[in-house]
């Protein structure tokens, strides 16, 4: 069975694919981004190959690349595609993978399927990334909610942004979670800056 981790996010765009890079960087990981939705500002694998500095064998393909910036249903349906959840398999690799799924956690898959139940089918422990600015608290909640809610195990939450402690720890507490530390926000992308800030702010320790 493949070792991996799954990273989600509570929302879109609350900095998941740097938080992916970085963790597929400190544990010489290989990343995968299953379905890639909206492809005008370049792929989320491109993207964490920049910045991880991993090299071309550690990006696996993704099963499915859509060009509407949208869930993947409907960004499938824009162009004629019918997903199969059958091409979601797990890759076996050598080593970790880190898997970045797309938006959050019940995001239509197909018109049947959200994203949270490909999920549970890879019994894949997650990462749960959240923001630290106003909302995260009843959006982490929920999550971890939804998440408990069809037994998928929570390896932790990681959050990202500036510090607000407050939120930090009532999200940890009230969702009984472990608080993986914070990824600040970052002048520079390049590779050594990242992988810095990742030794900084997490522990290895806790993803293997």
């Amino acid at each position: 069975m493949t070792q991996g981790i799954i990273v989600t996010g509570t929302d879109t765009s609350v900095g998941k694919t740097v938080f992916a890079a970085a963790l597929a960087q400190a544990l010489g990981a290989t990343y995968w981004k299953p379905i890639q939705c909206g492809l005008d500002g370049g792929s989320d694998s491109a993207h964490v190959r920049t910045i991880a500095g991993l090299p071309p064998d550690r990006i696996l393909p993704e099963a499915y690349r859509l060009n509407l910036p949208a869930s993947p249903h409907r960004a499938a349906e824009a162009e004629g595609i019918e997903i199969s959840l059958a091409r979601l398999k797990l890759p076996e690799v050598e080593g970790p993978l880190v898997v970045e799924g797309a938006g959050g956690l019940m995001v239509p898959v197909t018109r049947q399927a959200l994203q949270i139940d490909v999920f549970a089918s890879w019994r894949l422990p997650v990462v749960l990334v959240a923001r630290t600015a106003l909302g995260t608290i009843n959006h982490s909640l929920l999550s971890i909610e939804a998440l408990n809610g069809r037994n998928i195990p929570i390896l932790g939450i990681a959050f990202v942004g500036d510090e607000v402690a407050d939120s930090e720890h009532t999200i940890s507490g009230m969702g009984n979670v472990r608080r993986l530390g914070r990824l600040p926000r970052l002048d520079s992308l390049e590779p050594a800056h990242l992988a810095q800030a990742f030794a900084d702010h997490f522990r290895v320790e806790d993803f293997r």
